[in-house]
């Protein structure tokens, strides 16, 4: 029955440090430039906010009845010591937090918009290229088309990730790219499968691997432009084979995605 088990002590939290209004003037400045220094936290509507004696990370979008909607995706606290330091964590479940670094506010901005995992968003090598792109006073970079669906920049050779070529070769906005964001924070990465002839529909995979069965899973999203926008739509995997079967499959159900 487990009687007399000796449960492992429960770590105890670090202790938070009260700032002066000054420094957190400066560091929700710090925050703040991050962000807007980022095209991909910029594009997503990341905000930086203090609540409460700590500094609260948000994402902001609009409803289908347009209503403002706020999700907090990460949190910074400020941690006693010597020297100012601040731990980033994320919420994995109601008021169960977890630890994601620790450093200074500019560290920490940088951590999340340079994310690849999909903790935050999943597009850091998306972020980091387009200001590459900025400093040479592009919208984007060049991207040339391999065989086999292999993308590659124009300048260095090297091979594009699928949420780079989206963005840089077929001009998918970012806020589409980073759809859907729920497998993103599944951790799946995403494949181009299949791109239509006129580069207006790409069928992307999204697969992880499940170490306790040792296999694949994900799903598929079609990429498409819809009365001239870029729209995604999950699409149901026994409908996923090809562009066309999942184009038809849409239309059946007036496109609303699985």
């Amino acid at each position: 029955m487990g009687w007399g088990r000796q449960w492992p002590e429960r770590v105890p939290r670090p202790e938070v440090q009260q700032l002066s209004d000054d420094q957190k003037n400066k560091i929700l400045s710090v925050l703040t430039k991050g962000i807007e220094e980022s095209p991909v936290l910029t594009a997503l509507f990341f905000r930086a906010r203090l609540l409460r004696g700590r500094f609260c990370i948000e994402t902001i979008w609009q409803d289908e009845k347009d209503q403002l909607e706020i999700q907090v995706v990460g949190r910074m606290t400020p941690l006693t010591g010597a020297k100012l330091s601040l731990l980033l964590e994320t919420e994995r479940s109601k008021n169960n937090w977890h630890e994601i670094g620790r450093g200074s506010a500019r560290t920490l901005i940088e951590t999340i918009a340079n994310d690849t995992k999909g903790t935050f968003h999943g597009l850091g090598a998306l972020d980091k290229s387009i200001r590459q792109a900025r400093k040479k006073g592009l919208d984007r970079l060049e991207v040339v088309r391999k065989e086999d669906l292999h993308f590659v920049y124009a300048d260095t050779g090297i091979e594009c990730s699928a949420q780079e070529t989206l963005f840089h070769y077929f001009d998918v906005p970012i806020e589409v790219v980073a759809e859907p964001t729920e497998w993103y924070a599944y951790n799946r990465k995403p494949k181009i499968e299949e791109v239509s002839q006129d580069g207006t529909q790409i069928l992307v995979s999204f697969t992880a691997f499940n170490l306790s069965f040792g296999s694949e899973f994900g799903g598929t999203c079609l990429y498409t432009v819809v009365d001239h926008e870029w729209q995604t739509f999950k699409i149901r995997p026994n409908r996923s084979g090809s562009i066309a079967e999942a184009l038809a499959w849409l239309e059946k159900r007036k496109w609303q995605g699985w």
